[in-house]
């Protein structure tokens, strides 16, 4: 028998629990043992809850279990989830987590203690929700070069840009819209602005490279700016517009960047919509393949961590291969990478837009403006004759 703690019976935490109890054979058969829950940690009440007698209060006494054999760690944020996991594994017990805050910071750091304790750190959910794609980088493409990770990396950025898109609304309207529905928190910040998708664009990076990516070094901008009148532009254009998070080898180095672009319908990202999350990888010898699903709720993050702890039964006393070794990549510089921009101006500037950019169609869609698309240049570039349009309304980038 495989004995289990759970830290935090939360959303997440509380879906471990249905998920190994509802799937419970099934599991065990994979697993090649029974799972079974022992304690579940937590410091709030639950007196109806059908596993009550399971939760405790003290860390303490699951640390020092000797029966405890997997931690999954589903508490979020840095402190105490960091203590925590890192006291399992210096005493030889997996660890299995959803927390991308915590991955993103120390993600080698736990890796390589749970190596010198014979034991494992698996973070399958804290990158897509449900979506496999931490194994498919540790096992399925361990013959390729992957050359370019981009993804649609947060639910509730993606379906705010969704409504936007097809309803014509405006940003604060369909932010209120989310909140209301449960799909963005009372204070959006950490996905509107980009800084979820930024750490699990660092976690991809990491893995991509071999090497740590610092989340806090990837240029990283927010779908705030983004209004109803860049999407009837984007219509025009046959395009729609994402938050994409990417990582690309590039003859500079590696550019890692989180930011709204405009995308054409032929891009294998166009059609993901609603909440949905995708992670498109570009490698030498496999070419194009992408990753599709649920990127979080309850049960397909918890359906994550359960195959962690699947396979960490199947690998009690041996450590699974991660190559993510501490040292921090130097990424090249954002301003140095090249692509085409879609620029919105006011009206009167045409002939400043052609001196700046050379001859350019211009799009009338809205009253007293006019778009365009830039020839791909660098982004410094773009930035030192951008600040030669006095009324620059907006920018957007566009992926090849």
């Amino acid at each position: 028998m495989i004995q289990v703690a759970v830290f935090g019976y939360g959303t997440v935490g509380s879906g471990v629990v249905e998920v190994i109890e509802k799937n419970k054979n099934e599991i065990g058969k994979k697993a090649g043992d029974e799972i079974r829950i022992k304690y579940i940690l937590d410091l709030k009440e639950f007196p109806d809850d059908p596993y009550k007698d399971k939760i405790v209060k003290d860390v303490e006494l699951i640390l020092n279990d000797p029966e405890v054999d997997i931690i999954c760690e589903t508490m979020g944020g840095l402190e105490p989830a960091y203590t925590f996991s890192k006291r399992a594994l210096m005493s030889g017990k997996s660890v299995c987590t959803s927390n991308k805050e915590l991955v993103a910071a120390h993600g080698p750091k736990l890796l390589k203690i749970a190596k010198d304790n014979k034991c494992n750190y698996l973070f399958e959910a804290s990158v897509g929700g449900g979506i496999p794609i931490i194994r498919p980088l540790n096992y399925s493409l361990t013959a390729e070069r992957i050359q370019a990770v981009t993804g649609i990396l947060n639910g509730t950025t993606n379906y705010i840009l969704t409504k936007m898109d097809k309803d014509g609304a405006g940003f604060e309207e369909v932010l209120r819209e989310a909140q209301e529905k449960g799909y963005a928190e009372r204070n959006p910040a950490a996905d509107v602005e980009g800084y979820d998708a930024c750490r699990k664009i660092a976690i991809l990076s990491s893995l991509m490279i071999g090497k740590n990516v610092k989340y806090e070094e990837i240029y990283t901008e927010g779908i705030t700016k983004i209004t109803a009148e860049d999407f009837k532009y984007a219509a025009l254009l046959g395009k729609s517009i994402k938050l994409l998070a990417q990582s690309r080898e590039t003859d500079k180095g590696y550019v890692a960047m989180v930011a709204p672009f405009m995308i054409d319908k032929e891009h294998p990202l166009y059609s993901v919509t609603g909440v949905y999350n995708a992670i498109f990888i570009q490698s030498n010898m496999l070419g194009n393949s992408m990753y599709y699903g649920r990127g979080a709720g309850k049960l397909p993050t918890a359906s994550a961590v359960v195959s962690d702890i699947v396979d960490c039964a199947r690998h009690i006393g041996k450590t699974i291969t991660c190559i993510w070794e501490q040292e921090d990549v130097k990424l090249a510089d954002v301003k140095e990478s090249s692509r085409r921009f879609f620029v919105r101006v006011g009206e009167g500037s045409e002939e400043t837009v052609k001196e700046l950019f050379g001859n350019r169609e211009f799009l009338r869609v809205i009253e007293g403006e006019f778009g365009f698309v830039t020839d791909e240049m660098t982004e410094k570039e773009f930035e030192r004759k951008a600040e030669a349009l006095s009324d620059l309304i907006t920018r957007i980038r566009m992926e090849a």
